[in-house]
């Protein structure tokens, strides 16, 4: 099964550069390679399993794929996407199953409730805790207003921003003990007091 992960990453790389609007500028390949080198970094701290490792990588190279068909409910999308490779490619329904539901927990709110769900849902958001944490906030700002018509001024965004941040809360020990800590340095530097 080592090499489902090489198929499903050259399959989603094609996939994504072929099938992503340009207009796309958060959740775009990058975001995808993040979330996949994220997904192994929480997922190794975790001591997961090899069988889960393998379930989590590939849950997080698909579960943006949605974005290709939809910006809301993007997420059934990548699972209709998943499901259908995994199938073809002859994974058990256990194994096709466990990706889905990693899919489906990054849901905003998420909901994960297996600890390879919540190891996805801290990668999905690990751009929290970065250094250049400001360039995603101003992409993820772009695409709320191309793709929902939500226009915010400065002063709303930065208070929607910062609520977000403070609200937000990593699911892993890991994320608990280590990524909130960076996301605290995000948050003293980008929010008022």
């Amino acid at each position: 099964m080592n090499n489902l992960v090489e198929a499903v990453s050259s399959y989603v790389i094609l996939f994504l550069s072929e099938n992503l609007s340009n207009e796309l500028v958060f959740h775009n390949i990058n975001h995808t390679y993040e979330v996949v080198a994220a997904a192994r970094e929480i997922g190794y701290q975790c001591y997961l399993s090899d069988n889960e490792m393998l379930a989590l990588e590939v849950a997080a190279w698909f579960h943006d794929c949605g974005y290709a068909n939809t910006y809301l409910g993007h997420e059934n999308e990548s699972k209709k996407i998943a499901e259908v490779f995994l199938g073809n490619y002859g994974c058990e329904k256990d194994f096709i199953d466990t990706v889905l539901n990693c899919i489906e927990s990054t849901k905003y709110p998420p909901k994960p409730s297996s600890l390879i769900e919540k190891v996805l849902c801290d990668a999905d958001l690990y751009h929290l805790t970065r250094a250049n944490y400001t360039k995603y906030e101003k992409a993820l700002r772009r695409e709320f207003e191309i793709f929902l018509k939500l226009i915010y001024t400065d002063e709303e965004w930065l208070k929607k921003n910062c609520w977000f941040l403070s609200e937000h809360t990593y699911y892993t020990d890991f994320g608990q003990k280590v990524l909130s800590k960076f996301k605290e340095t995000n948050i003293q530097m980008h929010c008022p007091k």
